[in-house]
């Protein structure tokens, strides 16, 4: 009965490893949303442009711009046409889960949500945002005490900009106000949503309402938008936190950091698992600070704002969830932000 159950077992777990007669040579990123952001598809494409130059695939790009009649038809040709998928599929999910269970030989890789499937087709990546957002939340409230960096006044105020209240993004500020409270519990977090992810001047618009609100420093988690907090922190002489890519270069000297989500790390880590053979199919992977997919980017333009002893203080509290020393607990949908 033993011997059974272990070839049952032998037998499932080859079938969930995906086993490819020839490396995968065409590779297709389908988005919900418009390269350009400098954030969240950016990040994505670079990566795909390192799989491209490394390995000498083919790539195709299909942005489906918040267009919800392009859903559908840009992953059929994806599918089409493509050996391995790679997918951010925020509001799409469904039409996924059926172009998956029409194209079964495909690899589907969905990118920073969990789409379940019965059949297992489709294999998620998944970060744990807040772990990142921990950090920026922290170097926000240690920031906001810096009087003597100008523009800071006495108050100890900080803000962020979401582009909508999904749970993703619930997540980035339930991190992002733990770890300010970690710092100090009496720091004021200030949230607003936005409602859209491609008009910096929303993003814009918000942050100012918050600056004027006393708030010091704004983390923008709002793709596109966010840019126009950046650009309102340089307006007002504050402070922002950029988000996914490193956006520390678009305001110097006000973007005192970036919290990293490396999806395009993420996707080449994916394409070596397929051509070494260890990826699985229907899998749900998990990246955080550990693996080297969250964090924050801290390079020149934070040091000319931000003291060694801060910046040595911050990257001790990264070391330590790093280690699994300062564990960040996942944010649960409908927690109390």
């Amino acid at each position: 009965m033993k011997k059974i159950s272990l070839i049952l077992m032998t037998l499932l777990l080859a079938s969930s490893i995906a086993v490819f007669a020839a490396a995968p040579t065409k590779i297709a990123y389908v988005i919900n949303g418009s390269l350009g952001d400098h954030a969240f598809y950016d990040s994505g494409y670079a990566g795909l442009m390192q799989i491209k130059k490394e390995f000498g695939v083919k790539v195709k790009v299909l942005e489906c711009k918040f267009d919800p009649s392009l859903y559908y038809p840009s992953l059929l040709t994806a599918a089409r046409w493509a050996d391995v998928i790679f997918v951010i599929s925020y509001g799409f999910e469904k039409e996924l889960a059926r172009i998956a269970d029409r194209f079964p030989k495909k690899v589907f890789v969905n990118v920073d949500t969990n789409v379940k499937d019965p059949k297992h087709l489709i294999t998620s990546v998944v970060f744990r945002q807040e772990e990142g957002a921990f950090l920026a939340g922290a170097t926000a409230a240690i920031t906001t005490t810096l009087t003597q960096l100008p523009g800071i006044n006495p108050q100890k105020i900080i803000g962020a900009v979401g582009g909508d209240d999904d749970i993703v993004i619930k997540a980035f500020m339930y991190g992002y106000k733990k770890g300010a409270h970690y710092i100090d519990p009496a720091t004021k977090v200030k949230i607003v949503y936005i409602g859209n992810w491609d008009d910096p001047a929303k993003g814009k618009q918000a942050a100012l309402q918050l600056y004027a609100q006393g708030a010091d420093v704004v983390f923008q988690v709002a793709a596109l938008a966010g840019i126009g907090v950046l650009k309102a922190a340089k307006e007002v002489g504050k402070y922002a936190i950029g988000v996914d890519s490193n956006e520390n270069s678009i305001a110097p000297g006000h973007v005192i950091t970036s919290d990293l989500k490396e999806v395009g790390k993420s996707m080449y880590k994916i394409y070596k698992m397929i051509l070494d053979g260890t990826f699985k199919r229907g899998h749900l992977y998990s990246f955080g600070v550990k693996e080297g997919m969250v964090g924050l980017a801290i390079d020149d333009y934070t040091k000319k704002i931000l003291p060694k002893g801060v910046i040595d203080r911050i990257e001790r509290l990264q070391q330590s969830i790093a280690d699994g020393k300062l564990k960040i607990e996942p944010y649960k949908a409908g927690e109390d932000m």
